[in-house]
């Protein structure tokens, strides 16, 4: 694998929302690219731009102006069923509130992706089982939401956005519906399955605990990249955030 690769490219992207008869620019002008197999944190304050950029990443929403690259592709170009196809071959999504369906089992969860892929039934149960005990949960897979803990719950996310095997995962606020304990498992199970499966995760997160882990981390203030910060110059442990400006 080239790790020198871009996996995604942002050039000039801008979004403008209306609300009412204003209009507030949320990206101003974004220019990003993200190494293929990196652990990237995208942080910034409330309303600063970053779960915007990370929805144009993810192709959950397209930019006012400007071009966001998956793999060199242009994805604003693509029609509502080549995007779903890139979406659902090409990325993994977790979400804050984990977005699990509740009348599903584990192992059901899982293996939804799969079946929308193609996959045969067997060959997808194998393979969601293989998973869930990959992320800690291989005795729980018959269980449902109802019977899982918060952190459990994400266990089960983060498999299920495992489950096509996508270059990217995509991880908004991870973390932020779990207690310290629980999210630093979190944190740390991203880390692995980055390092292990050379998948690339991008992260929005107002988690200061995602410093330890990152290979970069993009600040966003008021619609702009702030500035970019590689793992060596962070420098940084979670016992220091609480000086830093």
């Amino acid at each position: 694998m080239n790790q020198a690769a871009n996996i995604v490219r942002v050039t000039g992207v801008t979004k403008t929302f209306r609300l009412g008869k204003v209009d507030v620019q949320a990206l101003k002008g974004i220019d990003l690219e993200i190494q293929r197999g990196n652990y990237i944190s995208i942080m910034g304050p409330s309303g600063s731009g970053k779960s915007t950029l990370f929805n144009m990443i993810g192709g959950l929403d397209k930019p006012t102006t400007g071009k966001v690259f998956i793999d060199e592709v242009d994805i604003a170009q693509l029609d509502a069923y080549e995007l779903a196809w890139l979406r659902c071959r090409k990325i993994g999504y977790i979400f804050q509130t984990f977005n699990i369906i509740q009348v599903m089992t584990a192992l059901e969860n899982v293996t939804l992706p799969m079946i929308f892929a193609g996959v045969s039934n067997d060959a997808a149960v194998e393979k969601g089982i293989q998973l869930l005990d990959l992320v800690g949960l291989g005795d729980r897979f018959q269980h449902k939401p109802s019977e899982l803990s918060g952190g459990q719950q994400q266990r089960v996310a983060i498999a299920r956005a495992l489950a096509n095997d996508p270059a990217i995962i995509l991880a908004d606020e991870p973390t932020g519906n779990l207690d310290l304990s629980t999210g630093e498992e979190v944190i740390s199970l991203l880390k692995k399955l980055s390092r292990e499966r050379g998948v690339t995760v991008i992260s929005a997160t107002h988690d200061f605990k995602m410093l330890n882990v990152s290979d970069q981390v993009v600040w966003i203030r008021d619609g702009l990249i702030d500035k970019i910060e590689s793992r060596e110059e962070l420098s940084i442990s979670v016992g220091e955030i609480g000086s830093k400006d």
